[in-house]
């Protein structure tokens, strides 16, 4: 299998097991924000919510795409931290998924809403960290661009989740004149069927979009494991021929013979030197092949290197005002690059299936602890219909929009936040449980620090052994 030694091939299983271990300790660790508003209203009964979010986890993880999952990819440049030693690939992916599991387990025992996506990418990030005190490591090992990108989503989220959650509840107010939904669920009846109908949707919704953004989390760390374990395999999408983007290198080529050095900085003559040697390198590697079996293996690794750097140098160079382009030079790069970056951006059918599985199965164990802080222990009064459905409502949008746009998105802090801010809205801030709103903020602030400091330590301890 894959031509790899039995030892190699036994660390790179246990790495997968791992990573779709984070993926089921995600959907249990998550599902409580998707069910626990139909389950403390009555709306279904447990056992049947918690299949039923499984059930729209799995389906969202197909329908998601892989954007979200690139971007948590390309936190780090794994082209520069991967190297001729496979054991340093193990390492790199061995530390950061082990660092967040450490912390999603500990906070789901403690029943602490905290965030999968903080614990992963602040694991990521450890790692980069990490790498780069090393005397190999040749420049930054953080995608800081992206990072800062990915940080500004995450953080904006819960803020918006608390306001918007709060303006929702107002609007409820103000125009519905039913206001059974507004009181308190009875014990052991269901609810009026229309309020039932709004809840399950809001409850498929919040499943759905949480399938699509955190199962393309999993998706992008079985991506790092395998691109930093088994790079010349897994470095290319296999199902393209790499040939097939040789006109797409020629339009590259002539725009940037368009560019006049002259009138560049010394740092943008250095970006188009390099976009040069890039291009160069990949007219070297295709020269006189006509079948992709002419294509060495090992090549596949360095038309992935050379696609990436020159994507990210010609992106500075794009972005310059010192560069004068026509606006059809332009759509023509962007035209090329866009297609060539399809070799590089994938994920195999079969790593979208078993995350999805981990998800949904995750999805229907261990969902109670949550729960009973979603729907107990924020608020100082039992969650009200308008209250849940307002707080999925605006969760789940929030979780589409993040998702549409490529960025992750912390189902669990959104979902809190707008549970929090449903409870403002209703008694105002005094309605809030401190104690358990400041263990979820002490969770919030120390998620990204203690990965970071976890995986890098973890990282350099595996380097020093393997």
């Amino acid at each position: 299998m894959l031509g790899l030694e039995p030892q190699v091939l036994l660390l790179l299983l246990i790495c997968l097991v791992a990573a779709c271990a984070f993926e089921f300790v995600n959907g249990f660790h998550d599902t409580a924000n998707a069910v626990a508003t139909v389950i403390y209203t009555n709306t279904l009964r447990p056992w049947v919510a918690v299949v039923w979010s499984a059930f729209w986890n799995f389906i969202g993880v197909f329908g998601g795409g892989i954007t979200v999952a690139m971007g948590i990819v390309y936190l780090l440049p794994v082209e520069s931290l991967v190297d001729q030693n496979i054991y340093h690939g193990i390492a790199m992916v061995g530390a950061l998924i082990l660092a967040a599991i450490i912390w999603n387990v500990g906070t789901w025992y403690y029943g602490i809403p905290a965030s999968s996506s903080h614990a992963l990418i602040g694991s990521i990030l450890g790692v980069g960290i990490a790498f780069s005190l090393l005397p190999e490591a040749a420049g930054a090992a953080v995608n800081w661009s992206k990072a800062t990108e990915t940080g500004i989503a995450l953080l904006v989220g819960p803020l918006a989740g608390f306001t918007l959650t709060i303006i929702l509840m107002f609007v409820l107010k103000r125009f519905v004149r039913n206001k059974a939904i507004f009181k308190e669920p009875h014990k052991r009846k269901p609810p009026p069927l229309w309020i039932r109908l709004i809840l399950i949707a809001t409850c498929t919704m919040v499943s759905f979009f949480h399938g699509s953004n955190d199962g393309q989390k999993g998706v992008g760390l079985i991506m790092l494991i395998l691109i930093g374990i088994v790079p010349f395999k897994f470095a290319l999408d296999e199902s393209k021929n790499p040939l097939d983007m040789r006109g797409s290198l020629g339009q590259v080529e002539m725009v940037m013979r368009k560019v006049n050095p002259a009138d560049l900085a010394p740092d943008e003559q250095q970006a188009l030197t390099e976009i040069n040697q890039q291009t160069a390198n990949l007219d070297r590697i295709f020269a006189g092949k006509t079948d992709v079996k002419q294509l060495p293996e090992a090549d596949r690794f360095q038309i992935r290197k050379a696609i990436l750097l020159t994507y990210t140098r010609a992106k500075k160079l794009m972005d310059s005002e010192r560069v004068s382009l026509s606006p059809a030079d332009r759509k023509a790069y962007e035209g090329a690059i866009k297609n060539m970056r399809t070799f590089t951006d994938y994920a195999p059918k079969w790593v979208i299936l078993i995350v999805s599985l981990s998800l949904g199965i995750g999805t229907m164990i261990g969902w109670k602890r949550i729960v009973v802080t979603i729907g107990e222990r924020i608020g100082k009064e039992h969650l009200t219909y308008a209250q849940g459905a307002s707080s999925e409502l605006v969760a789940a949008g929030m979780i589409g929009v993040s998702t549409q746009f490529g960025l992750p998105a912390s189902t669990t802090h959104v979902l809190s936040s707008a549970i929090a801010g449903s409870m403002v809205a209703n008694r105002g801030v005094r309605n809030l449980n401190p104690g358990m709103v400041r263990n979820i903020a002490l969770a919030w602030v120390l998620t990204l620090p203690v990965t970071m400091a976890l995986s890098g330590c973890l990282f350099l301890l595996f380097r020093a052994l393997l």
